[in-house]
């Protein structure tokens, strides 16, 4: 076990866990309806999610297996059969509005047993959840091709007109009513929603008439594979072609070890409605050259190129020096179409390299270290507050509409506030423009605790600013309140006092800080001052207004200050 961990760890792969189905239940569920599940040992291994071909027994096999340098990496080829003996897959033009894109392909003479052919299906769900999307982008069908007959149409028809019998049912259903049927299943329920309110829905037919599939949502039982199937036809529908040719690939190349001729494919040929023409799968092989002192400078090693071939070599990119050793040609095969940049091979290469293997260094560049004026002032400011015997409140920078506008007597336009486009929720609606909502929220969650209930928080806001590169800007905000059985306006101000004399601001006009009376729509008439602080305002202060403490659910009298500190950097 430890030298498989080790194994994968160099692969580029983590070792989860390692586990029984027994075990998993029982951490879950309990001892009690774990009993009579499997003992057989479980490796959980974390793929990464752009390593499609890693997504199987077959691929990681091959994979480790080349790794080792045990096998050579495997040729795929696609057999073209002879003109008109192959499969062929007809798209309709009523696809366009749901699903306009099918390819297809045949798996000749395969041999499954129970584990390949489990390994088959669970490959189909692992792409249908990455690459496809659940589904959305790409849908999988494999069918047994000796009980078709060829050609076929892909084509969307009326709910109404489409009638088959399911996988797995025992009878005949209209669109509509496999849509009901499958409402309450707790596999198929998730992906209902593609295709449910399109006008038609996307289905293949071969040339009898036999559905092979209702894509996005399910297989004709009739087409359903075994272990005893022979050939095999596979279809991927979608909305992306991209992602379509790379699942058909994928499944092709993970099992047509299993061929009577290893690691070959028949092709098929899909006719669009333009009609044009085209073959698949395309198990597209692509050079791409790449400068060995590149691979060496991005990673930091010193490798010969022969030996930085032979490392690409073992991640299934076969490679070899070309031009005095000036370059490698790296070959991509169809398995790897996570391979797109110069930057991916570069990291292959460091995979095979081996991490702990790289020298450390201390970088060139000379710096130290120093933390942002801005947060250490708040840190400072922080530690003395809590020492004034205020209470420390840390709330989301997401609020709604409400407390931030309507609550506080503000309209929504005048607050300036940078909105979310798609909010999960009411309660995260827009980015607060202010701290005080979220104090007072506070407060009302904490009513049954004695009084007096006295809080601060020092936090940014986000308000608009067209001038700046992302048209929003964050200010640093400190806000305190007082919540008892009188307003204890005496005692905001006493803190106000406090921290000014922290910051070493003078209670004077010329250079130091003064309030003047002024009126705030959350605040009580004649109980709010503004504050002026080297020469601007930076906040106010004062009682809040009996309208503003019951729209936040509170029932005492309350006193607020807010101010902005950064003008004190």
């Amino acid at each position: 076990d430890e030298e498989f961990d080790e194994l994968c760890f160099e692969f580029g792969l983590e070792l989860d866990e390692i586990t029984s189905e027994k075990d998993i239940i029982s951490k879950e569920k309990g001892e009690e309806k774990a009993k009579g599940a499997s003992d057989t040992v479980l490796y959980k291994i974390d793929v990464p999610a752009n390593r499609y071909d890693l997504l199987c027994l077959e691929g990681l096999v091959r994979g480790l297996q080349v790794f080792k340098e045990r096998i050579n990496l495997p040729r795929y080829e696609k057999i073209i059969p002879a003109q008109g003996e192959g499969q062929r897959l007809i798209i309709t033009e009523e696809t366009v509005q749901v699903r306009p894109h099918a390819v297809a392909a045949v798996l000749r003479n395969i041999t499954f047993t129970k584990e390949r052919y489990d390994s088959f299906i669970d490959l189909q769900e692992k792409l249908h959840q990455n690459i496809c999307r659940r589904r959305a982008l790409v849908a999988i069908g494999t069918h047994d091709l000796d009980t078709i007959s060829g050609p076929f149409t892909f084509t969307a028809k009326a709910p109404s007109e489409i009638k088959f019998k399911p996988l797995n049912q025992s009878q005949e259903y209209t669109a509509s009513q496999i849509m009901d049927l499958y409402r309450t299943d707790s596999h198929l329920r998730h992906y209902l929603h593609l295709i449910e309110n399109k006008p038609l829905y996307p289905v293949i037919y071969d040339s009898n008439g036999v559905v092979l599939s209702m894509p996005p949502i399910i297989n004709g039982d009739h087409t359903k594979i075994s272990v005893n199937t022979r050939n095999v036809f596979i279809e991927c529908t979608g909305t992306d072609i991209t992602k379509a040719k790379i699942v058909l690939d994928i499944i092709v190349t993970m099992f047509s070890e299993y061929c009577e001729k290893p690691f070959s494919v028949e092709a098929a040929e899909v006719l669009y409605p333009n009609g044009k023409t085209h073959i698949y799968p395309e198990l597209a092989y692509r050079k791409e050259k790449v400068k060995p002192e590149l691979i060496n400078k991005k990673v930091g090693i010193s490798e010969t190129p022969s030996s930085l071939a032979k490392l690409l070599t073992r991640m299934c990119l076969k490679s070899h020096v070309i031009g005095n050793g000036n370059n490698i040609e790296i070959e991509i095969p169809p398995t790897r179409a996570d391979i797109i940049h110069a930057c991916d091979i570069v990291e292959d290469a460091a995979i095979a390299y081996g991490y702990n293997n790289i020298q450390m260094t201390i970088p060139k560049t000379y710096t130290i270290a120093n933390q942002l004026p801005l947060n250490k002032l708040t840190e400072l400011l922080r530690l003395d507050l809590a020492a004034a015997g205020f209470t420390e409140a840390l709330t989301f920078a997401l609020c709604s509409q409400e407390d931030i506008a309507d609550k506080l007597g503000m309209d929504i336009s005048a607050t300036k506030a940078v909105r979310i486009a798609n909010p999960k929720t009411a309660e995260f609606q827009v980015a607060r423009t202010t701290l005080l909502p979220g104090l007072l929220k506070t407060i009302a969650a904490n009513r049954k605790m004695p009084l007096p209930l006295k809080l601060f928080e020092v936090s940014d806001i986000v308000v608009k600013d067209p001038d700046t590169d992302v048209g929003a800007r964050n200010y640093r905000h400190f806000c305190a309140v007082y919540y008892n059985k009188s307003p204890g306006f005496e005692i905001i101000h006493g803190l106000l006092d406090r921290v000014m004399q922290l910051l070493e601001v003078p209670p004077n006009e010329e250079n130091g800080y003064t309030i003047k009376a002024t009126e705030g729509s959350a605040f009580f008439p004649g109980r709010c001052a503004e504050i002026f602080a080297k020469g601007q305002s930076v906040g106010k202060l004062g009682v809040l207004h009996p309208d503003v403490i019951t729209k936040f659910e509170l029932t005492m009298p309350c006193s607020a200050l807010e101010i902005n500190i950064e003008p004190f950097v």
